[in-house]
């Protein structure tokens, strides 16, 4: 992929909030609503590319600081970033993502090439996706399981209360056809996470997100792993590989804490070789966020793409999720075809 192309562009950057359909919570957060910048890059030809980042909510990576980093970035993005510079001068986070995700769409735009094919992919198809459950009383989490009637897998939220085997025990009993993972975001001690081991071996859990905090990955040193375990607040980006090595099994990559597609299929590429499973997972966002991860996601053995559902908008064109899959078409974004406003 050329991303030297010189020239001059024009930024456009702006925040968007999209309320949730209903709460949603987690270990330690509730959203009611979902921040991003928005941003596209248009060329001397007329040539636009767009990006969505959300940033990383735990480390304060907000929408509105994200929006004075772009403004002050102004001049040195306007005189032709290339992606390249861009990993150089922004550290992985929420900016860079929105930003690199532009340079990728402008970058198809000008080269009459698909994102998908820039990326090295020989071809793009539907994926499973999971379909996430907040953290909630056992039985409205059931109740929402059974909402999805379309999913083929279904992740849920676990939290750092007494709570979680009663959620896993009363959603399996109500989708006993699906795919079943958790995701603890960082909520569970070796103490905890052991007695609760096993409701989730009969509950027929596949996979095990984050179920230590960050900083304590020595957690994981001598655990029994029935099942597999994914590294997600653990792994920001290729840096944070060799530590999670004999640790967990799969790595999950969201752009905005990696900082891009560009990063992305670096981890993506980086994890293979050093033995892990990849998932794709996004921090919530429109289809325009969900499209760049789409990409990865051709990648992954674990996908996890839902954030546009929980939303009461979307962008138009959207992504269409049926049949417990997602598919991004080539009008939404990283395509010659793609919508350039």
């Amino acid at each position: 992929m050329n991303t030297h192309a010189s020239g001059r562009l024009h930024l456009q950057a702006s925040l968007m909030s999209r309320p949730t359909k209903v709460p949603f919570h987690i270990t330690g957060y509730t959203f009611t609503a979902f921040d991003s910048l928005v941003v596209s890059l248009e060329d001397e030809q007329g040539h636009v590319g767009r990006g969505e980042g959300l940033g990383v909510y735990y480390f304060d990576d907000t929408p509105a600081k994200m929006l004075e980093q772009v403004v002050a970035m102004r001049g040195q993005i306007e005189a032709g970033i290339t992606r390249e510079q861009l990993q150089q001068v922004l550290p992985p986070a929420g900016t860079r993502n929105a930003l690199d995700c532009a340079l990728w769409e402008l970058e198809a735009k000008r080269s009459g090439k698909p994102a998908w094919q820039l990326a090295g992919l020989k071809e793009i198809k539907p994926l499973v996706t999971t379909f996430t459950v907040g953290a909630d009383d056992p039985l409205v989490m059931a109740e929402r399981a059974r909402a999805y009637a379309q999913a083929r897998a279904i992740k849920l939220k676990l939290t750092d209360d007494e709570f979680n085997a009663e959620r896993v025990r009363a959603v399996r009993a109500a989708r006993p056809d699906v795919w079943l993972m958790v995701d603890a975001n960082q909520g569970f001690t070796r103490e905890s996470f052991a007695k609760l081991l096993p409701t989730l071996l009969q509950s027929r859990v596949s996979v095990i997100e984050q179920p230590f905090p960050m900083g304590k990955e020595d957690w994981f040193d001598g655990l029994e792993r029935p099942i597999k375990l994914a590294a997600d607040e653990s792994v920001q980006d290729r840096r944070d590989l060799q530590k999670m090595v004999g640790r967990v099994d799969v790595i999950n990559i969201k752009l905005d804490k990696c900082g891009g597609l560009t990063e992305a299929l670096a981890i993506a590429e980086a994890a293979r070789k050093l033995g892990f499973e990849l998932m794709v997972g996004n921090m919530s966002g429109s289809s325009l966020a969900m499209a760049p991860a789409f990409v990865v996601g051709q990648l992954c053995e674990v996908v996890d793409l839902d954030g546009p559902t929980f939303l009461t908008t979307d962008c138009s064109p959207a992504a269409s999720y049926e049949d417990g899959r997602i598919w991004c078409p080539e009008t939404l974004w990283g395509s010659v075809t793609a919508v350039t406003a």
